[in-house]
């Protein structure tokens, strides 16, 4: 007769444990899901097919991962979906644009791009809730889910673990619904009666077979529509349905080329990410603040400064950014963004910033500082465009310079 194996922990009182040891290390939220197909794969793929996903190629060429979380540890038996509360009390947003009171000077500025001095009222560029803090979530929650995997290895030896935050092929809102942690909102969004929706999340996959939660099967959005309805670029073509190439968050995330046209001025003063469809949800009016000192915002990215922004060199860029968020548009996507935000403030005291874009070797910061400086229009922006289009030699740079200088005479 066969001994039987004496783990420290029966499977019920192991999937408990497991959930008070992933409280403690901090996440907020905790269920267990079954390794099964997703429920929304069929809809994933769906959306892959309409062409949704816009230039974010990693989705389509692993569709296929996405069918089964086996793809991603291929002996998986039980799915650890956690979240992590991220709303923490940001500076006020700035929707208007303040004069400015004193011009800075060069030898206010530091070699990384900061001012020292503090008269100056800055152009303000918001940066969404989740990209404000001192660390880039991603180490945050790795560090949490290694915290974890140990914890269960020290009961289950021999057992195999993955952490995953969202860089595998998993879709993880719908294993956080089955692991009963909420619904999804209209706006695509994950959202907990308690927490509301600023939730980062995460998965630990297993081979070790856990007691699954209830899933979460009612929504509690009712007749709501403000989040679509406040979407300034009609990022929602129905309810429950994101066209990425709409969304401001894709636009100065994951879009490398120029911004199209017609969505530049719904972009208003967003330089990284967009929280509207957020801000305006009633689940999100009493979310409590976090308790993560990593996801306190940093001072000078709630809000950021455009101005300063714009005038970042390549090593500046990379000495502030680079184990952040921010890192993730390039400083030619950054930079763009920021022309953008000047274009849409209506700062004629930003026009000498968008003038020396003009000469920046990035021919995608120019052709953006062009349309800012044709919205903005004044008799200096025209002269500079007029200059610039004298030298320039990129196509797409000098159409956006013929269109600015078209915008200003007319």
């Amino acid at each position: 007769m066969t001994a039987a194996i004496d783990y420290p922990l029966a499977t019920a009182t192991l999937s408990a444990a497991l959930k008070d040891e992933a409280r403690r290390i901090g996440f907020d939220l905790v269920g267990i899901a079954p390794a099964v197909a997703p429920d929304g794969f069929h809809s994933f793929q769906e959306w892959l097919r309409e062409g949704r996903a816009g230039e974010m190629a990693y989705l389509p060429d692993r569709e296929a991962a996405y069918e089964h979380p086996r793809h991603v540890l291929e002996s998986v038996r039980s799915v650890v979906m956690l979240a992590a509360n991220y709303h923490a009390e940001a500076g006020t947003r700035r929707t208007g644009f303040q004069p400015v009171r004193e011009q800075r000077s060069r030898e206010d500025r530091h070699a990384d791009g900061r001012v020292e001095n503090p008269s100056y009222e800055s152009v303000p560029a918001s940066v969404a809730r989740y990209a404000q803090g001192i660390e880039d979530y991603h180490d945050v929650l790795k560090r949490k889910l290694r915290k974890l995997a140990d914890f269960l290895h020290a009961q289950r030896p021999n057992c195999r673990t993955r952490g995953v935050v969202d860089t595998a092929p998993l879709l993880e809102r719908d294993f956080a619904r089955l692991a009963g942690l909420g619904w999804f909102g209209k706006n695509t969004m994950l959202i907990n009666k308690r927490l509301g929706s600023w939730l980062f999340l995460a998965a630990l996959l297993t081979d070790v077979e856990l007691e699954a939660d209830q899933p979460h099967e009612s929504s509690h959005c009712g007749t709501c529509t403000r989040c679509l309805d406040a979407c300034p670029t009609d990022a929602f073509p129905e309810p429950y349905v994101l066209d990425a190439r709409r969304c401001i968050a894709y636009l100065n995330i994951e879009l490398r080329g120029p911004v199209p046209m017609e969505l530049r001025d719904g972009m208003g003063d967003w330089l990284f990410g967009c929280d509207v469809c957020q801000d305006v949800c009633p689940w999100n009016r009493k979310a409590p603040l976090t308790s993560e000192p990593s996801f306190q915002p940093v001072a000078d990215l709630s809000p950021a400064d455009a101005v300063e922004l714009l005038q970042l060199d390549e090593a500046g860029f990379r000495e502030r950014f680079h184990s952040t968020p921010l890192s993730r548009p390039k400083r030619s996507g950054l930079l763009r963004n920021a022309a953008i935000v000047l274009g849409n403030s209506g700062r004629l005291d930003a026009v000498p910033a968008l003038i020396a874009a003009l000469a920046d070797p990035e021919p995608l910061i120019r052709g953006a500082a062009a349309w800012a400086l044709g919205k903005l229009g004044d008799d200096d922006a025209r002269s500079a465009l007029c200059e610039r289009l004298a030298l320039e030699s990129d196509a797409a740079v000098i159409d956006e310079l013929t269109s600015a200088t078209a915008v200003i005479a007319s």
